[in-house]
């Protein structure tokens, strides 16, 4: 395997993102609590007709799936569905800070935006320097 541009690019990429999500989930997981999560914003959308039960499924989600796929990013397991669930992720951090406030701040979304958005449109191939590529050169070894 020669080392270019092209693959720097998608680890560094790929490392950076996984790092802001994963500690941002850790955070989430071990620091905040679920519970805190919940109770954040059942406090700040108390106004609204929103069931618990979204808000709970929401943060279970959005906190696991933080943690878990961006550890995934970092090692480069799993990276294409890794990235398709915080895409979704996003989605409802969107949906969830635009009922709480319209107009709110997105200097913590925008650069993961560009990232995840960035990673999706490059080359499957570009990602060698990871887990992925590692488990399929063994895979079509011994297939």
């Amino acid at each position: 395997m020669i080392i270019n541009n092209e693959l720097i690019l998608v680890f560094l990429l790929r490392v950076i993102l996984g790092i802001l999500f994963f500690f941002q989930g850790y955070d989430k997981v071990f620091k905040v609590k679920i519970s805190g999560v919940i109770d954040f914003f059942a406090n700040e959308t108390r106004n609204t007709k929103i069931p618990l039960w979204i808000l709970q499924t929401s943060a279970y989600y959005t906190s696991y799936i933080e943690f878990l796929c961006g550890g995934m990013l970092i090692i480069g397991l799993f990276t294409k569905y890794s990235l398709y669930l915080l895409g979704i992720d996003m989605i409802l951090v969107v949906g969830a800070f635009s009922m709480i406030k319209p107009m709110w701040d997105m200097n913590q979304l925008f650069p993961r935006l560009i990232l995840l958005s960035i990673l999706l449109f490059l080359p499957e191939k570009w990602n060698t320097i990871s887990v992925d590529h590692i488990l399929h050169y063994f895979t079509s070894i011994y297939s």
